[in-house]
This record gives C-alpha cells, sequence and structure tokens, in this order.
C-alpha cells in the first residue's frame, strides 16, 4: 500500500512548529493586524519586543570575543588577521560611499520633496531633540578614542562592539605569543564559554515569533498606516535604490566569490525576516554567525568583519541619509548646488561611521549635515520623523546584507573561505545545523553504550577477533592493537 499523505492541517501544524520562518512570518501578519484593529495595545504589547532584544544585546559582546580570540589563536598568524581588518575597512569605504553617490543621484532625478513647499517655521524642532535625547555624533578623534577600553570590565557591560573587537585581538594575540604549552588551558575554556554563549541563543530564538509580534503591534499601532500616503514617494524610492544597491552587490559577490546573493537571502530567511520584524540587525548577529561559519568563512574572518561591519559599513543608512538630505531641501525649497552636495557626502562619509549605537543617530547625522551647509533651516529635519520608523526594514535589510556580501568577498580576497562549502550550503545540499545541537547529538553518539552482540571481545584479545576482517586490516594498518591504547 502506498504511504498515507498527513492531512493539510497537520502539515501546516509540522511546518509551524518546526521552522522558525513560518513562526516568525505568521507572527508578522498577527501583528500588523492587531495593530491595525486596536492601535491602542500598541504600548502594551511593546515589551515583547524590547525585552527579546535585550536578552540578544546580553550574549553579543561575549560572543564576539570568544569568535575573534579562538579565530585569532586557531589561524595562528596575527599579520593575516590585520590584513583581513584593512581588506574589510577599505570593502567597508567603498561600499558606503557607492550607497551615498546612489541615494544623491536617485533623490536628483526624482525629487521626492519637490512640490511640498513646507514652512520651516511651522516645524516642531524640539521634537528631534526628543528623539536625540540631546546628544550628538562623535568627532573623529572621539570615535577613535571610544573605540578603545577603557575598562575590560566596561566594554562588556555598556556593549561597546568596537572595544570588546580590540580587547579580543590583544588577548588573541598574547595567546599567539604565550603558545599552547604556557597557557595550556585558556584556548579551551574561551572555546566551552563560545559553546554555552550558542546554547543561550538557541533558547533565546524560540521568542523569536513573541517578538516580532509585540514589535510590529507597536509599529502599526503608535504610527499607523496612513504615514505611507503622506510620504509614498519618498519611501518608494529609498526601498527601490536599496534594492538597487543590492543588486550591485549581487552582481559583486558573483565576480568576487562565485556566490549566489538570492541563494544566501532565501539562506538567512529566518534572520532576515526577524530583523526586519524588530527593527534591528543585532538581534540576529549571533545566528548570522554561526550560518556564515557554516557556509566556509573562517572564524577569524567572520570574527572580524561581521562585528566592524555594524559600526563601519552602514549602506542602508547611507542610502537613507543621501536621500533625506534632499528630501528635506527640496521640501523647504533650497536647490542645493553640485558643490553642497558633494559637502553633503564628504560630510555623510564622516558621520555614518560613528552612528551605531548612538540613539536617534540618523537625526544627528542630518543635523549635523544641515548646519555643514548653512543653508538648511535645522528644525527641517523634523519632516522625517514621520517616516523614520518606516524606513527601518530598509536600513536593517540593506546593512545585513552588506554586511554579510563584505564578509564572503573580504574572506575570498584573503583566501579564508571554502568556496566549495559555501556553494553547497547555499544550494541546500549540507544543511545547517546549530552549533550546540550539533555538538550535542555527536556527545550523545560517543556516549551511547554499544549493542552487545554476545561476540564482545575483552581488552586483551587481538584485533582480529574483536573486529570484522576488513576492519582489523585497516586498524592494523594503521598502529599495532598494542600501542593503541
Amino acid at each position: 500500500m502506498p504511504p498515507s499523505v498527513p492531512s493539510l492541517p497537520r502539515r501546516v501544524a509540522r511546518i509551524l512548529r518546526t521552522s522558525l520562518f513560518a513562526q516568525v512570518a505568521c507572527a508578522l501578519v498577527l501583528g500588523i493586524v492587531v495593530g491595525r484593529l486596536w492601535p491602542d495595545t500598541a504600548t502594551t504589547f511593546q515589551p515583547l519586543g524590547d525585552g527579546f532584544v535585550r536578552l540578544i544585546k546580553t550574549v553579543i559582546s561575549p560572543l564576539v570575543f570568544c569568535v575573534v580570540v579562538v579565530g585569532i589563536a586557531k589561524a595562528g598568524n596575527l599579520k593575516a588577521f590585520g590584513r583581513i581588518g584593512l581588506k574589510a575597512l577599505i570593502w567597508f569605504e567603498v561600499a558606503s560611499t557607492a550607497a551615498l553617490l546612489i541615494g544623491l543621484i536617485a533623490a536628483n532625478v526624482f525629487g521626492p520633496g519637490s512640490g511640498m513647499n513646507v514652512d520651516p517655521s511651522q516645524l516642531n524642532s524640539s521634537a528631534v531633540e526628543d528623539k536625540t535625547g540631546g546628544g550628538s555624533l562623535p568627532s573623529t578623534s572621539e570615535f577613535i578614542l571610544e573605540a578603545l577600553p577603557q575598562s575590560a570590565i566596561g566594554a562588556f557591560a555598556e556593549n561597546a562592539l568596537l572595544q570588546v573587537l580590540v580587547l579580543a585581538c590583544l588577548v588573541g594575540a598574547a595567546l599567539l605569543h604565550l603558545g599552547n604549552t604556557k597557557v595550556p588551558a585558556i584556548l579551551p575554556a574561551i572555546e566551552q564559554a563560545q559553546e554555552v554563549i550558542f546554547a543561550i541563543v538557541g533558547f533565546v530564538m524560540k521568542l523569536a515569533p513573541l517578538a516580532v509580534f509585540g514589535a510590529m503591534v507597536h509599529l502599526v499601532g503608535e504610527y499607523g498606516l496612513g504615514v505611507i500616503e503622506t510620504y509614498g514617494k519618498l519611501i518608494v524610492l529609498c526601498y527601490a535604490v536599496a534594492a538597487l544597491f543590492l543588486a550591485l552587490l549581487a552582481v559583486a559577490l558573483k565576480v568576487v566569490t562565485g556566490l549566489s546573493l538570492w541563494k544566501f537571502v532565501r539562506y538567512t530567511r529566518e534572520e532576515l525576516l526577524l530583523a526586519l520584524g524588530t527593527a534591528s540587525s543585532e538581534t540576529v548577529m549571533p545566528r548570522l554567525m554561526q550560518k556564515l561559519r557554516q557556509a566556509g568563512a573562517r572564524d577569524d574572518a567572520v570574527g572580524l568583519v561581521l562585528p566592524t561591519g555594524y559600526s563601519f559599513n552602514l549602506d542602508g543608512a547611507s542610502i537613507y541619509l543621501s536621500i533625506g538630505t534632499l528630501f528635506i531641501a527640496q521640501a523647504v525649497g533650497v536647490d542645493l548646488s553640485l558643490s553642497q552636495q558633494i559637502t553633503v557626502i564628504l560630510v555623510l562619509m564622516l558621520t555614518s561611521k560613528g552612528m551605531a549605537g548612538v540613539p536617534g543617530s540618523a537625526f544627528l547625522a542630518l543635523s549635523a549635515t544641515a548646519s555643514s551647509l548653512g543653508v538648511i533651516p535645522a528644525g527641517a529635519v523634523a519632516l522625517l520623523l514621520g517616516v523614520d520608523r518606516i524606513m527601518d526594514s530598509m536600513r536593517v535589510a540593506t546593512n545585513l546584507l552588506g554586511n554579510c556580501v563584505a564578509v564572503f568577498a573580504v574572506s575570498r580576497w584573503e583566501g579564508a573561505l571554502d568556496t566549495e562549502r559555501a556553494k553547497k550550503m547555499l544550494d541546500g545540499e549540507i544543511a545547517f545545523v546549530e552549533e550546540d545541537t550539533e555538538k550535542a547529538s555527536k556527545e550523545d553518539a560517543d556516549k551511547a553504550p554499544k549493542k552487545d552482540t554476545g561476540n564482545t571481545p575483552k581488552a586483551e584479545e587481538p584485533a582480529s577477533e574483536a573486529q570484522d576482517p576488513v576492519e582489523a586490516k585497516a586498524s592494523t594498518a594503521k598502529e599495532p592493537a598494542g600501542e593503541a591504547s
């Protein structure tokens, strides 16, 4: 008899039970519906998303530290690690500058703010102060100093990724210098801590659907869908430019590594959907590190390039800032000359590098750009308050994919990428397995008692009687049975 086919409800239930992507997608749709029908519940469900982000942030710094230290120690070459960092910075600068240029060109061609004729004096500039908390972006010297840890514990407590990276590089270099003979227990302890962190990530990720549901209810209930009508042209332009930029990244990835960006999107669809739902790229960093490592990128490349990209490679933010600056100028009737637009690029190239982790950083960067031009009223930045949250999805997705492409490209450039494994992983020939789950299953298999067939040999019996003739021949070829113990 042919095997029975499960009914449709059972298949749907099985998919919802086993697929994180399906769970998050359902939570996303349900959150939009609840936020639309009951907008008053927006603040009620907000803690679900905020709590999930806090839990993930708890493990990001120790995870980055462990991955980088283990990567340096196992690579055994500090110079190679330095080359990876330098090549990553070059890639980041080229990519973010390209994003700025594409955004400016698109804003000039399509004019998203043309015809609005906004009176800046009627705008509530104090709302920008509330959004930014009265903060400011660090200068270049301040940014460099803040990247150096003042306290080892403080770097972890403040989740300062660049400081944690510097600290990890120092520890990794020290382990290489001392060698395994002087500190034999340190590296295994760090590897074990890394496994514990990945296990914690696996536990927290089970809460992802609840986080997405809470975040979407808050977004739709708080801001509504009417903002899409008001800023429709700006929203469509930003998302279209982001799609164009990702298409260019896909071409670059194909040329440099031979890999397909679309297949990578399919490979990381759960992480991308979670990042879009929570409007936070940090929530998926631990899982992305696992997936990139299993896709053939070496530990040291993943550990250095991906976290650094969170601070230096904000491609989505660059697109938003360049288009947003021209949108504001066009809305208030200011025609920027070519030299002023070049100034916009130069200012944003500097300010965008210090945006990560700063509350309201996009508005701080826009305010700094407007002040440097001297022709756009500072209060005009408030025009983007209503649409900023809608842009989060574009910024998060573009930033994430840009950083992942950078990991593959720099790894290939440095010879730290197993291209064949990467292709098999993206094609689905090799399944992704969470690292703590994989290790646990291996350990269980090793500890499992062997089936007693009644012919189990004693320890002193010859190998030829203990094994099948073929196995005995193989073991004898490796080493004598008496020396194996």
